[in-house]
C-alpha cells in the first residue's frame, strides 16, 4: 500500500478539468485528493464492482476505481467512468454489503449520465447569479451599495438553490438504479439502506434546523423511508454476506486501519491478545509505520504460514526487509509476490526497487525487465517509470532512461517531459518503438507548450 500522485492515476491532460468538474457538481471536494495505491484493496473493489456495472449495461474494461485517503464515509464520480471510495468507507462501515450498496449507488450516476447534465445544470444555474450580479453593480453604482450587495447574494443563492433541485433528483434516481443493480446480482439493498440512514443521522447532529433548499441530497429521513421500502421489496432483502466476503472485507479493513490510524489507536483496537487474522495484518501494517520492523516481520511470517498462498503477505514481509535496509532478503517474498499474482505492476515495481537497491548489473536486468512489463500492465504509475530510469542508467543505457524519464514526466502531467523526450528521439535508432514513442511525445506536448506561451 502506498501514498500516490493524484495526476498520476487519475490521467494526463485531462486532470486539472476533470478535478474542477467534480468540485462544481458537489460530488466532492477535489483540491484536497489524495490517492492510495494497493492491488490487494483494488481488486477486492472491482470484485464488488465488475457485477454491478454488467447489469448496468457499462464494460468494466473501461472503469477505474480509486481510493481517496479519506476519512469520512463517501464516494463519488468524475468524468469519464471514473469511481473514487474514500478510505472511511473501509475503516467506519460493518460489511461489504454496506459498501457494495454506496458503489450501485455511485454506478446508477454514471449509468444515468448524471455528469454530462451537470455541466448544463451548472450553466443554466449559472444564469440568475450573473444577472443578479448586474443589477447588483447597477445598485452599487447608483449609490445603493447595501442593497447591491444583497442582490448579487441573492442571486448566488437562487443559483445553488436552483442547481440543488437538480442534483436532488440524480440523487433519488440514483438510489432507485443502484438498488435495481443489487436485486439483478441477487444482493440485498439492506447496506445502502444502513449506510444513507447513518449519513442522516450525522447529518441530523451536524445542523437542527436544515434548509431543504440548501442540501443537494433529497431530505435525508425521506431518502431512506424510500430506499428502506425499495430494498424490503427485493427477493434478496435478507441475503447475507457470505462468511468469505465478510472475512475478505474485515482484512481490508484492519489494513486500512493499520496502515493509516495511529500506531496507539491500532493496538488498542486489535490488541496483541487477539491472534485473528485481520488483528495481526493491522499490527504488521502498523508496525511497518512505527516503525518496529522487527514485530512486522513476525506478524508477516505468521501469517504467510497460515496462508502460504497468500500474495500481499509476502508483499509486507518484502517491504518489511526494504525498510529495514535488507533490500537482498525483501527480494525473495517480493518475487513470491509477484509468481503468485503475476499480472499486478504494483507488486512488480517493489520487486524492481529492491533489485535496483543493491546496484547490481545483473540484479539491474531483472529489475528493468520486470518493470517493461509492470508498465505495460499500468503505464500511469510514476514511481515504476523513475525505477525504471534508474534501471537502464545502471545498465549504461542513457537514451532509455531518458524516454523512461519522459515518460514519468508525461504521466505527471508535466512540460519537463519534452526536454527529456527530444534528447531520447535523437540518440535512439530512427525508426523503432522508442524512438517512435519519444517522438510522439515530442508532437503530443510541443503544441501545448506553443499554446501556453501564447
Amino acid at each position: 500500500m502506498s501514498i500516490c500522485n493524484p495526476i498520476a492515476r487519475m490521467g494526463r491532460a485531462t486532470c486539472a478539468a476533470m478535478l474542477s468538474c467534480v468540485a462544481l457538481a458537489g460530488h466532492a471536494d477535489a483540491q484536497a485528493v489524495m490517492l492510495l495505491q494497493d492491488t490487494e484493496t483494488e481488486r477486492v473493489l472491482h470484485s464488488y464492482e465488475d457485477p454491478i456495472y454488467k447489469v448496468a449495461g457499462l464494460d468494466p474494461a473501461v472503469l477505474h476505481i480509486y481510493i481517496v485517503n479519506d476519512p469520512t464515509i463517501n464516494a463519488f464520480v468524475a468524468e469519464g467512468q471514473n469511481i473514487f471510495i474514500n478510505t472511511g468507507l473501509f475503516i467506519q462501515l460493518r460489511t461489504p454489503n454496506e459498501l457494495i450498496g454506496v458503489m450501485a449507488h455511485e454506478t446508477g450516476h454514471i449509468a444515468g449520465g448524471h455528469l454530462a447534465r451537470d455541466t448544463e445544470a451548472i450553466r443554466k444555474a449559472t444564469i440568475p447569479m450573473l444577472l443578479s450580479m448586474v443589477a447588483g453593480i447597477a445598485a452599487a453604482v447608483a449609490g445603493a451599495g447595501d442593497a447591491g450587495m444583497l442582490l448579487m447574494m441573492g442571486g448566488q443563492s437562487l443559483a445553488q438553490a436552483q442547481f440543488n433541485q437538480f442534483s436532488r433528483a440524480q440523487e433519488a434516481t440514483a438510489d432507485q438504479m443502484g438498488q435495481k443493480y443489487l436485486r439483478l446480482t441477487h444482493q440485498s439493498g439492506e447496506g445502502m439502506v444502513h449506510v444513507f440512514e447513518r449519513m442522516a443521522d450525522e447529518a441530523a447532529r451536524a445542523m437542527r434546523h436544515p434548509d431543504a433548499m440548501a442540501t443537494d441530497h433529497p431530505a435525508d429521513r425521506d431518502r431512506v423511508a424510500e430506499l428502506q421500502e425499495i430494498a424490503d421489496s427485493s427477493p434478496y432483502a435478507n441475503v447475507p454476506d457470505s462468511p468469505e466476503a465478510q472475512h475478505e472485507f474485515d482484512m481490508l479493513k484492519a489494513k486500512m486501519i493499520g496502515y493509516l490510524s495511529a500506531v496507539p489507536d491500532v493496538l488498542k483496537l486489535y490488541p496483541l491478545k487477539n491472534l485473528s487474522k485481520p488483528a495481526r495484518y493491522a499490527r504488521a501494517m502498523a508496525y511497518l509505520r512505527k516503525p518496529d520492523l522487527k514485530a512486522a516481520l513476525d506478524e508477516a511470517q505468521g501469517l504467510i504460514k497460515d496462508e502460504p498462498g497468500n500474495p500481499y503477505f509476502y508483499e509486507v514481509l518484502g517491504q518489511a526487509y526494504v525498510e529495514m535496509s535488507q533490500p537482498e532478503k525483501g527480494i525473495a517474498p517480493y518475487q513470491k509476490a509477484v509468481d503468485l499474482l503475476p499480472d499486478a505492476p504494483e507488486l512488480r515495481v517493489a520487486l524492481a526497487a529492491a533489485q535496483l537497491a543493491l546496484e547490481r548489473k545483473e540484479l539491474a536486468q531483472k529489475a528493468v525487465d520486470n518493470l517493461k512489463i509492470a508498465m505495460q500492465q499500468n503505464d500511469e504509475d510514476t514511481f515504476g517509470w523513475y525505477e525504471l530510469a534508474q534501471g537502464y542508467s545502471l545498465l549504461g543505457n542513457q537514451p532509455m532512461a531518458d524516454l523512461a524519464t519522459a515518460e514519468r514526466y508525461y504521466s505527471q502531467g508535466s512540460i519537463n517531459c519534452l526536454l527529456f523526450a527530444k534528447r531520447a528521439a535523437k540518440a535512439l535508432p530512427e525508426g523503432s518503438a522508442e524512438w517512435q514513442r519519444a517522438n510522439d511525445i515530442v508532437s503530443i506536448v510541443t503544441p501545448l507548450v506553443q499554446q501556453q506561451r501564447r
